[in-house]
């Protein structure tokens, strides 16, 4: 993979030629913090990044180049701001280039989580495209002494009715772009869309299905060398002893780098690299602390840890009560990301500046975190998003970056490329928290829930980079770093309580948040947050409470939800799927149900599920899923699609397989043996995601809306399959097995 192509304001204008409209976004982001006058903030991103060029760029050739703040991981959103942009500007799709997540280039758009690209950078691309055209459309009609009425754009111009054609880079003027955007745009009617609303193949595909240079493992820099890093055998282990001397005469070793507990070799070849790590190892020795719970104990642990209890939700009406009661308690293991390829990034230190290429989701914040490591500068370290080949949160990739920086601090003028081992990633990548949630709830004589209680035992959910303390290179220096102090992650959103807070509508309901602040093992970001387990648990409950009602499912849910868009999606699922109140299904098979809305604020999603359950080994297996998604207005169907198909695969995953295994001292999971995930025989037979589109309305962040409702269908279906409720994630054949039994 060649270097990328460094796109610099200051080479680009004293190069001569025709570019008149510049890229001024230095300007732009020394503004950002400072009053917006009278001016009210824009729609979406362009709130905290408000000039116009700090999204779009046209050159004097008429090309066109959109930035975003947003890291593509397999969103396929970079596609879809292609045509955003395309669409607004009436340029054909091929005329965009997206520009995505780079400290020098892009605005600080903080993390991409949460499925939060469409809603503020899409939002930010859509509006900042509208604008640049009304502004093109007014200059045009001052050089053609005509009113605006009169004109139209089409295929890169701004037309006027007798045929007169201005190319936008005939009309683009110095700091012409460099305006504050307003708080309305002119947006092109949907129903005259030509690029919106259709489906546009994925431009990050090709690379990824051909084995070309897709991912930041596949990049290679002329005169680049390979590092592999000696990580400890368990947390908070100390080195007592290594002996390098051995390492050190290999054949195309370099350097041995070693700060403290940090411990790294550096070689000519990668080969080499991954050998002198061996024995570098072996010439080590540790002392280690056996600090860890029983595994089999984490019910009792986590709700024995100390915590900062909160009530989220509390509603009451003395007029309702109920009759009948239902108890349940749910638990989720330490899950890991699981990606594909282990962590890797690239980094450059030269003249006093650092240069990183890496698969973080926050340039920004990766950036300042591992410019206090280095004590350096930030504007003095860069990073540049490469796409990871495997993500869905905070996997290694943060730390992956830290470690090149650090190596490569140590081995100036070339480029070092760090690639963790497979070990390594799933022994030390921060795990999915662990989480508890306990329910009560009763019935009235209508079958109606009179009572809801739901408490919800968790971490933060997001130790991301923000300072030192966060990367493992800095708190294995000698001169260590704290970790910091986990914090709650504020709702609506919300991190261990993410949708804890149901979206049907009960008389009376109490929620409560028990904040766990230290977690006995490493825990972040993945993907979905809370959201996973407590959809999972409303979910299942629900199906429970169903029952103990006689109701159908369906049925049931739509008897509490007033949402409509929450009603369109649960109806659309259950009529595609074929449902039916008792209808029978094959035998060794199981129908299941479930909704949400994610977040209660982004994309709604609910999911109809048939599972295989064998009887005599308990193995559940996911046949279909049909899905029905309203994620505001669509841009590429086919991409929301992908996101919809690769929630329920991704969840199924979690649900029946996924759990981080650990001793009282280390991390036991650590191949792919040990911590099964799904594989290509138990893919399902067929997932139809249907769509309700809704033109005109703001983008709904839709990347893990289907996580929660895909768990709670599958084990619905195994309930219904089996005629027996299991609480405990995962769904293992061995539990099911034993439920079947008992």
């Amino acid at each position: 993979m060649n270097a990328p192509v460094v796109l610099d304001r200051r080479r680009v204008l004293q190069g001569g030629g025709a570019l008149i409209v510049s890229f001024s976004l230095g300007r732009a982001f020394a503004q950002e913090g400072a009053p917006a006058g009278a001016a009210s903030k824009g729609p979406g991103s362009l709130a905290t990044t408000p000039y116009l060029d700090s999204w779009l760029r046209i050159d004097s050739d008429s090309r066109i180049t959109a930035f975003t703040g947003k890291a593509e991981l397999g969103q396929g959103f970079k596609t879809a701001f292609q045509q955003i942009a395309a669409e607004e500007l009436d340029v054909p799709f091929e005329a965009i280039n997206v520009v995505t997540a780079d400290t020098q280039l892009t605005a600080n758009e903080g993390y991409t989580a949460g499925s939060h690209s469409m809603q503020d950078s899409g939002t930010a691309i859509l509006n900042a495209a509208a604008q640049v055209r009304e502004l093109l459309i007014a200059e045009a009609a001052a050089r053609l002494g005509l009113s605006v009425e009169g004109l139209s754009t089409e295929n890169g111009a701004v037309v006027a009715p007798d045929g007169r054609r201005l190319t936008y880079g005939e009309l683009v003027a110095t700091d012409m772009l460099h305006v504050q955007a307003q708080p309305q745009s002119k947006l092109k009617d949907p129903a005259i869309f030509k690029v919106m609303a259709h489906a546009v193949p994925r431009v990050d595909i090709p690379a990824k299905v051909t084995g070309g240079e897709a991912y930041v493992q596949d990049m290679r820099l002329p005169d680049m060398v390979h590092a592999r890093v000696v990580r400890p055998p368990s947390y908070g282990a100390q080195l007592v002893e290594c002996d390098s001397s051995a390492v050190e005469k290999l054949p195309g070793v370099l350097k041995v780098v070693r700060d403290g507990n940090f411990l790294a070799v550096v070689a000519d070849k990668e080969f080499r690299a991954i050998k002198a790590m061996n024995t570098l190892a072996a010439a080590t020795k540790w002392q280690e602390r056996a600090n860890l719970p029983k595994q089999d104990d984490l019910l009792n642990v986590l709700t024995s840890l100390p915590s900062q209890d909160s009530t989220i939700l509390d509603r009451s009406d003395s007029s309702v009560s109920g009759q009948t009661t239902l108890v349940a308690t749910y638990t989720r293991p330490y899950q890991s990301h699981g990606s594909i390829g282990p962590s890797c990034a690239v980094a450059h230190f030269a003249d006093g500046a650092m240069t990183i290429w890496t698969h973080t989701q926050g340039v920004y914040p990766d950036r300042q975190a591992i410019a206090e490591m280095l004590r350096m500068p930030p504007a003095s370290v860069r990073l540049i998003h490469v796409e990871g080949s495997g993500c869905y949160g905070h996997n290694g990739a943060d730390d992956a970056a830290a470690d090149a920086a650090l190596i490569a601090r140590a081995l100036p003028d070339r480029p070092v490329r760090v690639q963790w081992m497979r070990e390594q990633e799933h022994a030390w990548e921060p795990f999915g928290p662990a989480m508890v949630t306990k329910l009560k709830a009763s019935l009235d004589a209508m079958g109606r829930i009179a009572d809801w209680n739901f408490a919800v035992w968790s971490n933060t959910h997001s130790m991301r980079p923000g300072g030192a303390g966060t990367l493992l290179a800095a708190q294995h220096m000698a001169h260590s770093v704290a970790v910091p102090p986990a914090k709650p992650l504020p709702l609506p959103e919300g991190g261990g309580d993410r949708n804890a807070i149901p979206l049907y509508t009960f008389a009376n309901a109490h929620v409560v948040h028990h904040f766990i602040p230290e977690m006995p093992l490493r825990i972040s970001a993945m993907r979905a947050l809370g959201a996973y387990h407590n959809v999972f648990s409303i979910e299942s409950f629900m199906d429970e409470l169903a029952q103990l009602a006689g109701a159908d499912p369906v049925e049931f849910r739509l008897r509490h939800l007033e949402d409509r868009r929450g009603r369109d999606v649960i109806e659309r699922a259950a009529q595609e799927f074929g449902w039916k109140r008792d209808r029978k299904p094959p035998a060794g098979r199981g129908y299941g149900f479930a909704f949400a809305r994610y977040k209660n604020l982004a994309a709604y999603c609910a999911i109809a599920s048939e599972v295989e359950v064998n009887r005599e080994t308990g193995r559940a297996r996911l046949v279909r899923a049909v899905a029905a998604v309203d994620s505001g207005q669509v841009v590429n169907p086919d991409g929301l699609t992908n996101q919809i198909e690769g929630a329920i695969v991704q969840s199924m995953s979690w649900t029946l397989y996924e759990s981080v295994s650990f001793d009282d001292t280390r991390i036991t999971s650590i191949d792919w043996q040990t911590y099964p995930i799904l594989r290509f025989d138990a893919v399902p037979d067929r997932i139809d995601v249907h769509i309700i589109n809704r033109p005109g309305q703001p983008f709904l962040g839709s990347g893990e809306t289907g996580q929660g409702p895909a768990a709670a269908s599958i084990a619905n279906a195994i309930a219904h399959a089996t005629g027996k409720r299991l609480r405990d994630l995962p769904l293992t054949r061995k539990r099911i097995k034993e439920a079947i039994d008992a």
